[in-house]
């Protein structure tokens, strides 16, 4: 997938998981599209772990979603802690 594919899907990714998390995030565009992006790693390095994946082979929508929820979690506990 080229650079405008991971965008894309990281954007779609993270809107899709800010929505479901409740609550307010305070988050433009770049962060919501990294927010995309990072849950797909997390999801693809998780998912290669317990044998669910193949190497090399990129994890789903719904796992990504997951995975964004969850760094979203994290970086809501991380703020709310300072």
């Amino acid at each position: 997938m080229g650079i405008i594919g991971t965008i894309v899907v990281g954007l779609v990714v993270g809107a899709l998981a800010r929505w479901i998390m409740p609550g307010e995030q305070k988050m433009g565009w770049i962060m919501t599209i990294v927010l995309g992006i990072v849950g797909s790693v997390v999801a693809g390095f998780v998912g290669r772990a317990f044998g669910w994946y193949e190497p090399g082979e990129g994890a789903g929508w719904i796992a990504s979603v997951l995975g964004a929820i969850v760094v979203l979690f994290v970086v809501q506990k991380l703020r709310a802690s300072k």
